[in-house]
């Protein structure tokens, strides 16, 4: 009887939701897409679109250059960048 009256209520609440939720979308998303055309609004995702270009190349040149093969240190070749010991694991055969 609980599960029933819960699920009655549950589809009731979801009806009613959607008729006030879907205009209230729509009104929504028209005022997000006035704000989003506005010149000025552009011109500022522009800006900030830039600054963000400019920190994140500087960031990776950053990290570029405080990692040893950047710095002309020598690699052990294995591209792990593990120190030389953990090169010497040794794997045991399957006894499958």
């Amino acid at each position: 009887m609980y599960r029933m009256m819960f699920c009655a209520g549950l589809a009731v609440g979801y009806v009613l939701g959607s008729r006030a939720g879907r205009e209230r979308y729509e009104q929504i998303k028209r005022m997000a897409q006035r704000v989003t055309d506005n010149p000025s609004v552009q011109e500022a995702a522009g800006l900030v679109g830039a600054q963000v270009s400019k920190v994140t190349t500087m960031a990776k040149d950053q990290v570029a250059s405080r990692l040893p093969h950047s710095r002309g240190e020598e690699q052990d070749g294995s591209g792990t960048g593990w120190p030389e010991e953990a090169k010497t694991t040794t794997v045991s055969p399957s006894p499958y």
